[in-house]
């Protein structure tokens, strides 16, 4: 094994596409894509830091949610567009664990911070006139910090393990970033203990969230039927309708990503995927949550109107 295993410098991105003509579209597609990202969720944390009507604790992680947005699609996003313009997509070996472990760091941020969110809907709507003594500031920032260790802890073993496997057969990636499928792939030593530790941590991390987030809004939808007018119904539904698109948005393709048998694996069709919940979502996300929240549109007109004034 000493003689067969190469030890590379770095490895080949194959992207999305290698015609020349696709490239260039999805160059387009795609910095419309990040720009829209960055000035959607970058507006979300403009506005709920300066309008004082939004400093409440469900816009203060919806805040935090839209940073970690903004670096979650950075992670993959700008070396997609650089690699649409060269001609050798490389990335260094480092770098590539550095790829992997923020771009999951991130995700699984994301995870937890969808989690509370639903915490806080399920405390609003089951506990309203305890809520204020519940979700505190010191509470929430309690939360928010848990939400970057449990992110980090998660993620931070599996990478480490991925990082002293050996490669000798190929240093091409069948991927648009360094996801962690097609980099085990290419290792040459037994890989079958490694996979089934990242499975179950997936399983833990993603599922576990899921599961939190499923019994929040079970006990919201008990307490919604209770309500005996329609238009109160009408008003707590509207609370989480925008949190649960989210989730249904996000959680459906990491789940079908990475809770699956590895005989249903597909690195082609798993690309395509891929950009759904890596580039998209964190598009949707400020659309989704400001188009129908009319408490946002009110604090965004009056941030407007300042700025004209002034």
């Amino acid at each position: 094994m000493a003689n067969k295993t190469t030890w590379f410098n770095e490895f080949t991105l194959l992207g999305l596409t290698d015609n020349a003509k696709s490239q260039i579209i999805l160059f387009v597609f795609f910095m419309l894509v990040y720009i829209i990202t960055c000035l959607g969720n970058s507006l979300m944390v403009i506005t709920i830091t300066l309008s004082t009507t939004l400093h409440t604790p469900m816009y203060f992680f919806l805040r935090n949610l839209s940073v970690v947005d903004i670096c979650y699609t950075t992670s993959t996003v700008p070396k997609l567009l650089s690699d649409f313009l060269m001609d050798t997509k490389q990335i260094s070996f480092f770098g590539c664990v550095a790829q992997c472990y923020f771009f999951f760091l991130l995700g699984g941020i994301e995870h937890f911070l969808l989690t509370i969110m639903a915490y806080d809907r399920y405390v609003a709507i089951c506990h309203p006139l305890r809520y204020n003594t519940i979700v505190t500031s010191k509470v929430c920032w309690g939360l928010v910090l848990g939400c970057w260790f449990g992110g980090f802890s998660s993620v931070l073993l599996p990478v480490i393990l991925i990082s002293k496997l050996p490669f000798c057969q190929s240093h091409d990636i069948n991927h648009f970033f360094c996801d962690v499928s097609p980099i085990i792939q290419l290792a040459c030593s037994d890989i079958e203990q490694l996979e089934m530790f990242i499975f179950f941590t997936a399983i833990i991390v993603i599922l576990g969230s899921f599961s939190v987030i499923v019994m929040s809004y079970l006990w919201i939808l008990v307490t919604i039927l209770e309500i005996k007018t329609s238009t109160g119904k009408k008003k707590a539904f509207s609370t989480c309708s925008s949190h649960l698109t989210a989730i249904f948005i996000y959680f459906g393709t990491i789940i079908f990503m990475y809770i699956r048998p590895k005989s249903k694996s597909n690195l082609n069709m798993d690309k395509q995927a891929s950009v759904f919940y890596s580039v998209v979502t964190p598009t949707l996300n400020p659309l989704i949550y400001t188009l129908r929240n009319n408490e946002f549109k009110i604090s965004l007109k009056g941030l407007f109107r300042r700025f004209i004034s002034s």
